[in-house]
């Protein structure tokens, strides 16, 4: 992995929270929240500098923005909810270049066992234990929070265990 464990470290405590609860408002709401967003990107401009090169901490800077722009484009065009595009950005910061085939690899897989998981759950009687989220009454949308939040919690778990 191109992430280094020093980075990964400073990183998760502070990342995987925000995760969390940004997978469980969007399975409750279907929405993730601004401040949420927010908190991530703050998180990434304060903690960044102590956890990378002043370099590579400012071509990550770079790369959020490139994604919030890009992001703008596939909500504007109907292909992704505003919130996703906007967690999408404040997560992009934290993935190390190197590791993009293999952030990309893991959100396929996490995004199919969301998918599955959530479906799963929405016709099983696990579902009474959150008969109020709007998530389960979505057909073609899916909270797609979910893996977004798992996706980053888990690369950054990976990197403080397997980091360079």
């Amino acid at each position: 992995m191109s992430i280094t464990v020093y980075a990964a470290l400073w990183f998760l405590p502070f990342v995987v929270p925000l995760c969390l609860y940004a997978a469980y408002t969007d399975m409750a709401t279907m929405k993730i929240t601004n401040p949420t967003v927010l908190c991530l990107a703050a998180v990434f401009l304060v903690i960044g500098p102590i956890a990378l090169p002043f370099e590579t901490y400012l071509w990550h800077i770079a790369g959020m923005v490139i994604a919030l722009l890009i992001g703008i484009v596939l909500n504007a065009a109907g292909a992704m909810g505003a919130g996703d595009a906007k967690f999408i950005a404040a997560a992009v910061p934290f993935i190390a270049l190197g590791d993009l085939r293999l952030v990309m690899a893991l959100f396929m897989a996490t995004l199919l066992a969301a998918a599955v998981t959530h479906r799963g759950a929405k016709y099983s009687p696990m579902r009474k234990l959150a008969p109020q989220w709007t998530s389960w009454d979505q057909n073609k949308k899916f909270p797609m929070g979910l893996a977004l939040g798992t996706s980053l919690a888990f690369y950054l778990i990976l990197g403080a265990l397997f980091g360079a």
